[in-house]
């Protein structure tokens, strides 16, 4: 089913109205020069509302749409718990992170390591973050996201995708370059409103046309009754997905090491929190994106389920033409990717197929002008200032922050089309960014909670944990990924631990922090939420365990 008139004038309708209402939101005050402080952290005026809302379209995006409903194809729900996890990980950035980092001032994450550690382990983290949002998460969402739009406006053979590229990266561009972090948030909470109806409505129309007799909640109890091993969130170790979730392991392992480390330690997600009214509003918005993630895998990974049944077409499932050739590639391999594209292109009628694709793109887009603002805020902030012009003015400032975005972009485009044919991308950019954050996330506990951390123990710290890391991806150790992940933590740890005692044995390092029961005291609105997120998740996984 292609596209009609109507569906394409309600998404150039979209693209129309999110680049004007981004321009719109971040113009200036009559004789008011834009300063860093409004580019970068949106002149500290962000609601707990728009905090949360725009966290949460920062972090979806054709990753999820595309990757996660892969990963829901060939493993099943047990993949939600990136999603469900999170929600209880934001609840423990916001109670133990957020007030440090808050009470510091921060424009960056790397600026918390100078001001803890040092200079120069500031510099290599942030040359270390520039280069994994330029050449990881900009190529990898450029490239699902023209994979996603090919599928739906062409024909899937990758003709429309360098087009489709193009495409994304002008509509981010168009808004986030001038305006910054105001843009780019305020235009996140039309955007997070769009993403969660589109996906929501691809997923019902989806499941109304599981059975030949149609209907949603016969749909569900289809796919539930015939794929029922797709619907565990700890797999078994006989599950040919094991390696990927490796069963309990999920929940007391490494998962923590990929959110703690996500949430509470990447820039174009924590940004938002730093460009708060004030610590209560930034507390409440990642106690609200926390109740938001909980309904993700409602349309991020139900859909690859719905497409999974659909492809194997057990008994009482409806037979959709084309359904095989559609997920076989010319090896015979499975394309999981392609589910949710899929989804769109054969079951979404005229009229509602522009929505669903400006919701897509809303996804796609959001992420994309998120990680363009914090790649510059990075650059700038922490490369630029400080070795290349300590003297700039705010105008310089604001001006190299929109260059470097521009810059970031053109070699984002120019990179994307080489990750073409990986299969279960999602798994993929979390397996290789596993690689790296178990130590950058022991540098940054470590400096956090003991006093008596120093910078030697530190650097040698994060440059270990890639030896351990590395160590432990060998096929002689056999290990899934993410207990990988687990055990490089805690070697790091331990590693920071030596050397921090044997080079300063007896006292608190002079750039620790001093922390009380006052630093992490939060208000009942922030603490009935956590309480109501943890009861949510246990129910959710004692039904699906």
């Amino acid at each position: 089913m292609r596209f009609a008139v109507m569906d394409y004038v309600i998404f150039l309708g979209y693209i129309i109205g999110i680049v004007f209402l981004g321009l719109w939101v971040s113009r200036t005050k009559k004789g008011h020069e834009k300063n860093s402080e409004d580019y970068f952290l949106a002149s500290k005026a962000l609601p707990w509302w728009a905090i949360g809302s725009s966290l949460i379209a920062a972090n979806i995006s054709a990753e999820q749409f595309i990757g996660m409903s892969g990963s829901g194809f060939a493993i099943g729900l047990a993949i939600a718990s990136y999603e469900w996890m999170a929600a209880i990980t934001l609840i423990i950035v916001g109670k133990f992170f957020l007030p440090i980092f808050i009470e510091k001032e921060l424009y960056t994450i790397p600026e918390f390591i100078e001001k803890r550690f040092s200079t120069n382990l500031k510099t290599i983290l942030a040359i270390f973050w520039i280069a994994l949002f330029i050449f990881v998460n900009l190529t990898s969402v450029l490239f699902l996201g023209g994979k996603a739009i090919d599928t739906i406006l062409g024909n899937g053979d990758g003709s429309l995708i360098i087009y489709a590229i193009l495409g994304l990266a002008f509509i981010a561009a168009a808004y986030s370059l001038y305006g910054g972090l105001s843009a780019v948030a305020w235009t996140d909470v039309l955007q997070v409103a769009l993403l969660v109806v589109g996906g929501l409505i691809t997923t019902i129309l989806a499941l109304n046309h599981v059975t030949p007799e149609g209907g949603v909640f016969r749909g569900l109890a289809h796919i539930y009754e015939t794929a029922g091993d797709k619907f565990h969130m700890i797999l078994s170790r006989d599950n040919p997905e094991f390696f990927n979730l490796p069963g309990i392991a999920v929940l007391i392992g490494g998962m923590w090491v990929a959110n703690l480390y996500y949430w509470g330690f990447n820039q174009y997600i924590i940004q938002r929190a730093l460009a708060a009214k004030s610590l209560k509003e930034a507390q409440r918005g990642l106690a609200f994106a926390g109740f938001l993630k909980l309904i993700i895998p409602l349309f991020v990974v139900i859909p690859g389920i719905i497409a999974y049944v659909m492809f194997t077409q057990p008994e009482g499932t409806a037979l959709i033409p084309g359904v095989k050739e559609a997920f076989l590639k010319p090896d015979g391999a499975i394309n999981f990717d392609k589910a949710y594209p899929w989804l769109i292109s054969v079951f979404i009628p005229t009229g509602l197929k522009g929505l669903v694709l400006a919701a897509l793109t809303a996804a796609i887009v959001s992420s994309l002008a998120s990680m363009l603002n914090s790649t510059s805020t990075i650059f700038t902030m922490d490369i630029y200032k400080p070795y290349i012009n300590k003297n700039a003015t705010e105008k310089q400032i604001v001006f190299i922050g929109r260059l470097t975005a521009a810059a970031a972009l053109v070699v984002a485009i120019i990179m994307a089309p080489v990750m073409g044919n990986i299969p279960q991308m999602f798994q993929y950019i979390q397996e290789y960014t596993g690689l790296v954050s178990p130590g950058i996330l022991a540098v940054f506990l470590m400096g956090l909670f003991w006093k008596k951390t120093t910078n030697k123990g530190a650097i040698i710290g994060v440059i270990s944990s890639i030896v351990v890391a590395l160590f432990l991806k060998t096929p002689a150790v056999d290990l899934p990924w993410m207990d990988q992940m687990f055990y490089t933590l805690f070697i790091t740890m331990a590693i920071i631990v030596g050397v921090s005692l044997t080079t300063s044995p007896d006292v608190d390092d002079p750039k620790g922090i001093p922390l009380t029961a006052a630093t992490f005291k939060t208000d009942s609105a922030f603490n009935i939420s956590a309480y109501a997120i943890m009861i949510i998740l246990a129910v959710l996984y004692t039904v699906f365990w």
